[in-house]
């Protein structure tokens, strides 16, 4: 499975296509109790024991599931950086923790997290796009017209769901593999495509989206506090019940994010 850089393939070789859906059949529970157990216990961790090596296999098990989500127009529109080098991943993390210590002076009051856990990650893969893919979505060529600009923002939005979705596959592969997961995104500063592009040779013309950083965690992990399935479905029509007010939002952040982002579920309330 393993194709490096340095192992170039034939252009004679036949190209490997992926065999037939092998669909579960209607109901089964088997396949879903499984990727629940998964999904249930995907835990973000922000500190790792940097002792783990994680080998190329499960680095590539981890991309297979990314390359295997859905896209708009099937583009695929992703491309993912291994770093292994532990120079380049001490440089990023220095980039974020200034960026934390740039918020504090700024007073947002948010509860940034301790970016320092991102040098110690084992696995640490920077997941990349580039926006011109957007011409392969619904948008009307040459036009500056305020209708071209609004199926321009929605191009972009296909675009970042499509990457959003190969990184949530990532995310539940390492899950699988028993690892810890911290998904990185505060990245769309400009400063911070400064600082990385070039680290890791990333064309002008890509932005780096994301990191995912995994690995055992440094302590042990915990659940955190999730919404009830009454709180955010609807059926039929949208449960006015589930609509917040400006106040009530306000109040949510003030009273309650900075509680629900880190402490374990059963110490929320």
């Amino acid at each position: 499975m393993s194709v490096h850089p340095s192992e170039p393939q034939s252009d004679a070789e036949p190209i490997e296509q992926d065999a037939g859906v092998d669909l579960t059949p209607i109901g089964e529970r088997e396949r879903y109790d499984a990727l629940m157990q998964v999904i249930r216990n995907r835990v973000t961790s922000r500190a790792f024991d940097p002792a783990c090596t994680v080998p190329d296999e499960h680095f590539e098990m981890i991309l297979d599931a990314a390359r295997h989500a859905p896209s708009g127009a099937n583009a695929q529109p992703w491309q993912f950086i291994v770093v292994r080098e532990q120079a380049v991943k001490d440089q990023i993390a220095a980039y974020f923790v200034d960026e934390q210590r740039a918020r504090a002076k700024l007073k947002m009051k948010f509860p940034t997290p301790d970016y320092r856990g991102l040098a110690g990650a084992p696995g640490f893969i920077v997941v990349v796009s580039d926006f011109r893919w957007v011409q392969a979505f619904p948008v009307l060529k040459d036009d500056e017209s305020d209708l071209n600009r609004m199926y321009k923002e929605n191009a972009e939005r296909i675009l970042l769901q499509s990457v959003a979705a190969a990184t949530m596959s990532a995310h539940l592969a390492a899950a699988a593999l028993g690892y810890n997961v911290w998904w990185v995104t505060a990245i769309g500063q400009e400063n911070a495509q400064k600082e990385m592009k070039p680290l890791l040779g990333i064309p002008e013309e890509l932005s780096v989206l994301d990191i995912l950083a995994f690995g055992p965690p440094a302590k042990p992990p915990y659940k955190r506090w999730k919404k009830q399935l009454g709180e955010i479905v609807s059926w039929d029509r949208f449960n006015p019940e589930h609509f917040m007010s400006d106040a009530e939002l306000e109040d949510w952040i003030r009273t309650k994010r900075h509680k629900v982002m880190f402490r374990d579920a059963s110490k929320v309330d």
